[in-house]
C-alpha cells in the first residue's frame, strides 16, 4: 500500500509526504559530491534518500530516541555516508560546514541566521517559514556572496513547528522579542564581530594557545597581505613559536629566496657558512624580511635548536620565492642539475622567459606597463 500523505511516528511527531520531500530536494539541486545538511531526521527517510544522491549527509534530531533508531536503521541498511546527531537544529552543524544545501522539516518563524551562514556560496536552504507555528510558505533562500542572499517563495505548506533557540519555544508560542517573519541579515561586519576572538598581547602565553586549534595540521597558512606591518609580524611569530614549540612543527617557510633563506637556516642549526658561496642577499626583500621583528624571531630559532639538540626536531629556515631573478634560479638549476637533469631542462625553457630582465628587474615592470609590450 502507498499513501502520499504525512505519517505519524515517535515522540508525537510526523514525518513529511514523499511529495514534500521530493520537492525539497529538488528545490536544494543537490548532486554528486555535494555536502548537505538536514535539520529533523525524524524517521531518516529523507537523509536516507538523499545518501543516494550526495557524498555525505548531516542529519540533526532533537529528539534523542528519533536520532537514535535513525541511527541504527542506518547501520543496518549500510548507509554509510549519513552521520547522525541529537540537538538543537536551528544552530546547524558548524563544525562540518559549510554546506551545499540544507533542508528542514519543520517550520520556523524565519530563516534561522545559523543556517543562513553554514551555507557555502551558491548554497541552497530549503525551510518553511511563517508567523504561525503550523501556517508556513516554502521558502529557497540561496547565498550569493559573503553577505548576500536571495530567495523564493514555493507556495504555502503546513509543518510541525520548528523548536529551538532560533526557531520556536517549546510552547509553540512566539516569543516577545522575536522577529516575525524572515530573520534580518547580519551584514559583513556584523558577521565579523560575531565571529571574532579577542586576542590578548603578544607576550601573553595566552595569545599562543588560541591557534593550538591548528596543531594537528601538516601545514599551518599564516597569511600575508600586511608586509612592513610590525604587530602583523610580531602575532606570525609569536603563533610560530607556539607550534614549534608546543606542536612539533619543524618547517618555516617564508616568501624569500632559496639560497638567501639557506643562509639563514645554517645559522638557526648552528652549521657554519656554506663554503664559495655568492653573498647572500643581494636583492633580499629588505621590507619584507630584514627588520627588527624577523631578526628577533630568527634568533629565537637559534636558541631553540640549541636547547632541543636533536637534529631530526631542529626547526629549519627555508626560501619558497625568487627575488634575485640571477642568483635564485641559478641555485635552483644547478641543484636540478645534481637530482634529476630532465626536470633541470624542462627549469631553463621555463626560466627562459625571464633571461633578459634578469640584471635589471625593474626593467620589466615598466615595460609591461606600455601599451605597445601588452
Amino acid at each position: 500500500a502507498y499513501e502520499d500523505g504525512p505519517l505519524p511516528i515517535a515522540e508525537g511527531q510526523t514525518i513529511s509526504q514523499p511529495y514534500i520531500v521530493a520537492l525539497m530536494i529538488e528545490m536544494a539541486e543537490i548532486g554528486p559530491g555535494d555536502h548537505v545538511l538536514e535539520v529533523g531526521t525524524g524517521s531518516g527517510y529523507a537523509a536516507a534518500v538523499m545518501s543516494r544522491i550526495v557524498e555525505r549527509v548531516y542529519t540533526i534530531e532533537r529528539h534523542a530516541g528519533l536520532a537514535e533508531t535513525a541511527r541504527q536503521r542506518f547501520e543496518e541498511l549500510g548507509y554509510d555516508n549519513i552521520e547522525v546527531r541529537t540537538g538543537d537544529g536551528t544552530k546547524g552543524w558548524p563544525d562540518a560546514a559549510p554546506f551545499d544545501a540544507i533542508l528542514v522539516a519543520a517550520g520556523g518563524p524565519g530563516a534561522p541566521l545559523a543556517l543562513q551562514e553554514q551555507l557555502d556560496v551558491g548554497g541552497r536552504l530549503v525551510i518553511p517559514v511563517g508567523d504561525e507555528p503550523h501556517d508556513q510558505r516554502l521558502l529557497k533562500v540561496t547565498r550569493t556572496g559573503a553577505a548576500t542572499y536571495s530567495e523564493e517563495d514555493f507556495g504555502g505548506v503546513r509543518f510541525v513547528p520548528l523548536i529551538g533557540e532560533q526557531g520556536w519555544p517549546e510552547s509553540g508560542n512566539r516569543i516577545a522579542d522575536r522577529p516575525s517573519g524572515r530573520a534580518r541579515m547580519r551584514s559583513l561586519p556584523e558577521m565579523i564581530a560575531a565571529a571574532a576572538e579577542p586576542l590578548p598581547g603578544f607576550d601573553d602565553p595566552a595569545f599562543g594557545e588560541l591557534f593550538d586549534r591548528f596543531g594537528d595540521r601538516r601545514v599551518v597558512l599564516l597569511g600575508e597581505a600586511s608586509h612592513g606591518t610590525s604587530e602583523f609580524y610580531r602575532a606570525r611569530a609569536a603563533i610560530t613559536r607556539r607550534l614549534i614549540e608546543k606542536h612539533g612543527f619543524t618547517i618555516v617557510a617564508v616568501e624569500a629566496d632559496w639560497p638567501d633563506a639557506a643562509a639563514i637556516d645554517r645559522y638557526v642549526r648552528h652549521r657554519p657558512p656554506r663554503a664559495n658561496a655568492d653573498p647572500p642577499f643581494q636583492r633580499f626583500p629588505t621590507w619584507m624580511w630584514r627588520n627588527t621583528d624577523v631578526a628577533a624571531f630568527v634568533d629565537w630559532m637559534r636558541q631553540h635548536n640549541e636547547r632541543i639538540r636533536i637534529s631530526s626536531r631542529l626547526a629549519g629556515f627555508y626560501g619558497l620565492d625568487i627575488y634575485n631573478m640571477s642568483g635564485s634560479i641559478a641555485a635552483v638549476l644547478q641543484y636540478l642539475d645534481r637530482v634529476d637533469p630532465q626536470a633541470a631542462k624542462i627549469a631553463r625553457e621555463r626560466y627562459g622567459c625571464l633571461t633578459p630582465w634578469q640584471h635589471e628587474p625593474s626593467t620589466y615592470g615598466r615595460v609591461a606597463l606600455t601599451s605597445g609590450y601588452r
